[in-house]
């Protein structure tokens, strides 16, 4: 498309209303915890991401504690992840027509009391196939809170205030990454995992509460003529086919989600209990999550202004554990690899975060997100059935350091763009 200056009128962000202002002035400033708002978001996001980062250790042992089976927890998993990527585009446009507010508190609401029903199951030992449509339903209410979340940050903060806010998020968000794992795993060997299961579901009613407190101004009553949902889903898609620098990026992580996802997270262990073994497997993992905290916490301060440029070269670093998987290095090389890659990915996380709430207009930011999630994550599936399908042809060694150069290479595609790396913080994108 033709370069332009800026973006056109109708994509500006309307001016925020005054009670709106009022409650994110101090987000401008640099301390978003110092609004009442963002602070009981922030507590029901923690609490929320709290539960979820212990809900696959204490799934998959639940599950097999149960079934003995792996076909079974495949089956549990796809049951959930195959309903989530389908109703990701309803869920923005939902998100972007209702308060999201209101829209979160429903679906912490429903999720808690779906993933209630799954640990009573568990508990019991009843038939796994009634997992399934628990499980389903999971993925669906997933599918509705994430554009919400992704879209109301802009709601909550202002100015300088949005990547402080994102910065914050993402720290927590690492913070249960490295302890969540562990209490689900002490709850299982203790209590079990349905025990572990009905602590997440505790978790999402909590988090139902905490955003019950948050009151979002009530959106513009709707007249007779407005766009249907489906008329307003075509304007999300219309704005994001529209913008190089979102779809770009979107199709870039299409292929690092599949190459991390088949490589990383299939092959890894794999090649993990060839070489490394186990426990130098979980040193690993832990490296990679103690960088990407590192780095959400250094982006609280930290402020570059044409971010994109960085933050897409520096993910070619996560490309790098995996090329060293396929040549046998040692865990001392693969732990600091993945440490810098948790560093990259996380500061790339906060950056195009923030540049999403500086640039998309809010009135289309979550169907605009849900279109961008749902070309990141539909080819997830694709990576985790294909690697070991190319590793049992070509070898895993060969297939580990094809899939890192090529996913080096996707990280710099969007570079070719100048108006993405064009971009500031805090002037309006161009086509």
């Amino acid at each position: 498309m033709p370069e332009t200056d800026a973006p056109e009128n109708r994509d500006r962000e309307p001016p925020k209303t005054d009670a709106l202002l009022a409650s994110s002035t101090s987000l401008a400033s640099g301390r978003p915890l110092r609004s009442p708002a963002f602070r009981w978001f922030f507590t029901g996001w923690s609490i929320s991401k709290a539960g979820s980062a212990m809900s696959p250790v204490a799934l998959a042992f639940g599950v097999l504690e149960v079934t003995d089976s792996a076909v079974w927890l495949s089956a549990v998993i796809t049951a959930s992840m195959v309903p989530m990527i389908a109703t990701l585009i309803i869920g923005g446009g939902i998100a972007d027509r209702y308060r999201r507010d209101t829209v979160l508190r429903l679906t912490s609401l429903g999720a808690g009391i779906s993933q209630a029903g799954v640990a009573i199951l568990l508990l019991t030992h009843q038939h796994p196939a009634l997992l399934l449509p628990l499980s389903a339903l999971n993925g669906i209410f997933q599918a509705l809170t994430t554009p919400a979340m992704r879209g109301i940050v802009p709601q909550l903060a202002i100015g300088r205030g949005i990547q402080q806010a994102n910065s914050l998020l993402a720290s927590a968000r690492n913070t249960t990454r490295i302890v969540g794992p562990t209490a689900a795993g002490l709850l299982t060997v203790s209590v079990g995992g349905g025990w572990a299961i009905a602590a997440d579901a505790a978790s999402f009613l909590l988090a139902a509460v905490c955003f019950a407190r948050i009151s979002l101004p009530d959106l513009p009553s709707r007249a007779k003529g407005d766009p249907t949902m489906l008329g307003e889903l075509r304007q999300g898609w219309g704005y994001f086919s529209a913008k190089p620098w979102i779809w770009s990026v979107t199709l870039a992580f299409a292929v690092f989600n599949a190459v991390n996802m088949g490589v990383w997270q299939i092959l890894g262990p794999v090649i993990a209990d060839d070489t490394i073994g186990a426990e130098g497997w979980g040193l690993v993992l832990s490296a990679r999550a103690a960088g990407a905290l590192l780095a959400s916490m250094v982006m609280v301060k930290l402020t570059v202004r044409r971010p994109m440029v960085p933050a897409l070269s520096s993910m070619t670093l996560t490309a790098v554990p995996l090329i060293l998987l396929g040549t046998g290095a040692n865990t001392f090389w693969l732990a600091a690899a993945a440490f810098a890659a948790g560093v990259a990915a996380d500061f790339f996380t906060v950056v195009w975060s923030t540049v999403w709430h500086i640039h998309v207009p809010e009135r289309l930011i979550s169907r605009v997100g849900a279109y961008d999630d749902f070309g990141s994550f539909a080819s997830i599936p694709v990576g985790q059935l294909s690697a070991p399908v190319l590793a049992a042809a070509f070898g895993t060694a060969a297939v580990a350091i094809t899939g890192g150069a090529l996913l080096a290479a996707a990280m710099l595609f969007p570079l070719l763009l100048p108006s993405l790396r064009r971009i500031e913080l805090n002037t309006p994108a161009a086509d």
